[in-house]
């Protein structure tokens, strides 16, 4: 899915979401909600999606 720049990109930019909007103080309003909520679920969802892919990997080598 992502690969592991991606990833490493997509963190930091919802770090830096984070940091802006906790010192812009905008962090109630929907739309940057929505962001962080949608970085936050592309995340994991690559995440269980790699771990995933790893185990099928193994189980077919074995």
């Amino acid at each position: 899915m992502l690969k592991d720049r991606q990833s490493l990109l997509l963190c930091g930019i919802l770090i830096a979401v984070f940091f802006a909007g906790g010192v812009l103080n905008i962090l109630n309003n929907f739309a940057i909600k929505a962001l962080l909520a949608v970085l936050l679920l592309t995340i994991v969802v690559n995440l269980v999606y790699i771990k995933y892919k790893e185990k099928q990997e193994d189980n077919n080598i074995s």
